[in-house]
């Protein structure tokens, strides 16, 4: 069972999901292991799809989970981009350096990084880069949360593409964690050197919150064994008393969620919720 604030439902004209989806897949191309950045001698890559020859595409960006020391872009549970760009968008999944190897902040400034690729090669995929959205699970849902939230914040700009835009239009955090300090792993957030605390008090989305954070779903279950769910409950309260756009899909039921079917359906309701309101 599962609770969302405010409902939407998007009918596709006597379609199912899956039949949408299915439509035109001659037409889109994937490219594999493209490298989107360089970094501290550091190629970090990702798998793209889009509908070949198209304009004015939406893009999404998926971000891994793993804790920050794991994970893949194109493990079983990420985001099926030749899905996404069977539907209309530029969809890209990145990896990016892991703590065990590149302390924090690494794996942030590679999201950042992925954000200026799509906005420096917007011209040549098609993309509107006014309709930019991140999706990620765990840990992946902390880093795009703290997209919508911070932004670049005071972090060294590093890898490629160092003048291009970091703007995005909304992000999707699949049980995500928004405050470092009160998690159980929490300490895997650790910067070589300074505050530990302050550092990963600066890293928890929930404390950036603002007028300016970029609309966000949260989405997230009561037994989730990884992130307790009150933290999405402390987020979803801190974004409504700044008057952020956001809707919870609040399951009960779900464990500690991935990239699955039913996150998909609600990831396209959303996107379809905030362009309704962009036209």
């Amino acid at each position: 069972m599962r609770a969302v604030i405010p409902t939407l439902i998007v009918i596709l004209g006597g379609l199912t999901f899956s039949d949408a989806l299915a439509q035109d897949r001659a037409e889109v191309v994937v490219e594999t292991d493209a490298v989107y950045s360089l970094d501290e001698g550091s190629a970090l890559l990702a798998d793209l799809a889009y509908p070949e020859g198209e304009s004015g595409l939406p893009a999404i960006i998926y971000v891994h989970g793993g804790r920050w020391r794991g994970g893949t872009r194109d493990n079983e549970n990420a985001l099926d981009v030749a899905d996404w760009a069977a539907s209309g968008y530029f969809a890209m999944t990145i990896d990016y350096r892991l703590v065990g190897g590149s302390p924090a902040p690494a794996p942030y400034q590679d999201v950042l990084s992925a954000i200026r690729y799509v906005h420096a090669h917007a011209d040549q995929y098609g993309i509107d880069t006014n309709r930019i959205y991140l999706i990620g699970n765990s840990s992946g849902g902390h880093l795009v949360a703290l997209v919508a939230t911070l932004g670049p914040g005071s972090y060294p700009i590093t890898g490629s593409w160092p003048d291009a835009s970091m703007d995005v239009r909304a992000a999707i955090s699949v049980a995500g964690t928004y405050d470092l300090n009160t998690l159980s792993w929490g300490d895997l957030w650790t910067p070589v050197s300074g505050d530990v605390q302050e550092a990963r008090r600066v890293a928890s989305p929930i404390r950036a919150v603002d007028a300016d954070t970029k609309p966000i779903l949260v989405i997230h279950s009561d037994d989730d064994g990884s992130v307790p769910v009150q933290q999405a409950v402390d987020m979803v309260g801190v974004l409504q008393a700044a008057g952020v756009p956001h809707q919870f899909v609040h399951w009960q039921d779900r464990g500690h969620m991935s990239i699955t079917e039913e996150v998909v359906q609600e990831t396209h309701d959303f996107i379809a919720w905030l362009e309704d309101q962009d036209q």
